[in-house]
């Protein structure tokens, strides 16, 4: 199956800048990037994709067992970066899609340049001396509620996600972007996303890394982020003043700014 297609791969943006592929996370697609776009596209040449089972992607392509995983998912990303041949890669992956460019980075480092993880979670669960944010309970209620009405989970927890109550229309924006997603689909991938445990993932980073996390984030709560920060070696750690887990539609600016910061050299 043709890459570009399976993953319904976009470029844009300046040619002779650095080269940012732009990862969405779990019920999004591309388009939630668009904020942020306009702001990096005058320096930066962008690579956006959908993953497979989201957005424009081949429903054709959709496979629950490689999907089971996230290493599906980082295939995948190695597969866009062989077909369209790119080098010095800045991988910028939001929620869930930071931990597949993890993953990524660690099989074919030679392939990456720097990592940029938007609101990252190595891990939703508690676990003795770690705080994910979510107890056993919350995980199986939230499975349970995703399983026997999909529609009706996606209007009440979309918005919660998103955060921010005095602006709507962004909750709304997310719970139509999540009804797009085909159940069969989004049960897979909500449990891949909220039952995997990539915390010894982290050690074996080897690249700069920026870790942006929200001072308020009922998903990734700011100690998450901590986290991922104490156990990527060198990272740099930015906390926006922004609230929810999807700062590059809330606060587009300030996300834009501090990956531009980042990609200055040292």
């Amino acid at each position: 199956m043709d890459v570009r297609t399976r993953n319904n791969v976009v470029v844009r943006g300046a040619e002779d800048g650095p080269l940012l592929l732009l990862a969405h996370g779990f019920g999004c697609d591309q388009h939630m990037w668009r904020l942020v776009e306009p702001l990096l596209a005058p320096s930066c040449r962008l690579v956006l994709f959908d993953g497979v089972g989201a957005g424009g992607s081949d429903p054709a392509a959709w496979d629950p067992r490689k999907y089971s995983s996230l290493e599906g998912y980082a295939s995948d990303v190695l597969d866009i970066c062989r077909e369209l041949d790119l080098r010095d890669v800045v991988f910028v992956g939001h929620s869930v899609a930071a931990l597949v460019g993890v993953l990524a980075a660690n099989r074919e480092p030679a392939r990456f340049s720097k990592l940029v993880l938007v609101t990252p979670s190595p891990r939703y669960l508690d676990a003795d001396g770690y705080r994910g944010g979510f107890s056993a309970a919350d995980i199986d209620e939230l499975l349970e509620s995703l399983d026997s009405n999909y529609l009706g989970w996606s209007a009440t927890t979309a918005p919660l996600i998103m955060g921010n109550p005095d602006r709507p229309e962004l909750g709304e924006e997310l719970t139509n972007s999540f009804c797009r997603m085909a159940p069969e689909v989004a049960r897979v991938f909500a449990r891949t996303t909220f039952l995997s445990d990539n915390r010894t993932d982290l050690d074996a980073v080897t690249l700069p890394t920026l870790v942006l996390q929200c001072r308020e984030d009922v998903i990734a709560p700011p100690e998450v982020g901590a986290y991922v920060h104490e156990h990527i070696a060198g990272s740099r750690l930015v906390t926006l003043d922004a609230i929810g887990h999807c700062p590059q539609l809330s606060a587009p600016e300030q996300t834009a700014a501090a990956i531009l910061s980042f990609l200055r050299p040292a």
